[in-house]
């Protein structure tokens, strides 16, 4: 190994420290009461060192979120290879993944999801734009459900996105944050709030306008065309 590639090596080691430690204590302690000088002091380096590899604790919540967001989307089994059955068990499938995010990676999904202190992502859209593209990916999924009457004609996908993703985002949150009755499943929890928000999808829930929003990232490619 050359100079070059141990000096590389090494600094991407650095690195790596710094955001283990900060994804640790952003969770601990709360994103705002974390300073860059705290990041340094739990990795022993001076907080000028941490600088030189991230500007401002924001671009290491960042860089974090962007890493968090890429696990959400690749794990476990893509539902890209659930389409060959009922369209709803694609849909499923996909907004499970979240739930699962949430016990494989329960950090993560509490710096992006829970901590209401950290900066929005939309602040710096252009290094998220994948997560709009993945977003849109899943709305289209949804209007193909629609199309091929698995659900009713006229309903909603923003309004089933939102739906779906805050029934499992709940039995997630409860399950982090400790709120579940002595002996209860979360699991069970989880699968049965998915499924009866999915039968009441069926039964025509999702018929709304009270539910649309704009993706911002399908408003910022819009601006910059």
């Amino acid at each position: 190994m050359g100079v070059k590639e141990r000096q590389e090596r090494d600094r991407e080691a650095v690195s790596r420290s710094i955001l283990d430690a900060a994804r640790e204590l952003f969770v601990t302690h709360g994103y705002q009461e974390v300073s860059i000088r705290k990041i340094a002091e739990r990795i022993e380096y001076s907080p000028a060192a941490i600088y030189s590899y991230f500007p401002s604790k924001d671009d290491i919540f960042f860089a974090l979120a962007e890493e968090g967001f890429r696990l959400l989307f690749s794990y476990g089994a893509s539902p890209r290879a659930a389409v060959a059955g009922d369209p709803m068990d694609s849909i499923r499938a996909m907004f499970w993944r979240y739930y699962e995010f949430s016990k494989e990676h329960p950090e993560y999904f509490a710096l992006m999801f829970l901590d209401r202190s950290v900066p929005r992502i939309s602040k710096n859209w252009n290094r998220f734009g994948f997560v709009g593209e993945m977003r849109h990916e899943m709305i289209g999924r949804i209007q193909q459900a629609v199309e091929s009457g698995a659900l009713p004609a006229g309903t909603s996908p923003n309004a089933v996105f939102r739906v779906l993703l805050t029934s499992l985002h709940g039995a997630a949150t409860m399950r982090l944050c400790d709120r579940l009755a002595e002996g209860e499943n979360a699991d069970a929890l989880a699968r049965i709030t998915l499924d009866t928000a999915l039968q009441g999808l069926r039964a025509g829930a999702g018929i709304t306008d009270e539910l649309s929003f704009e993706c911002i990232h399908t408003v910022n490619e819009e601006r910059q065309s």
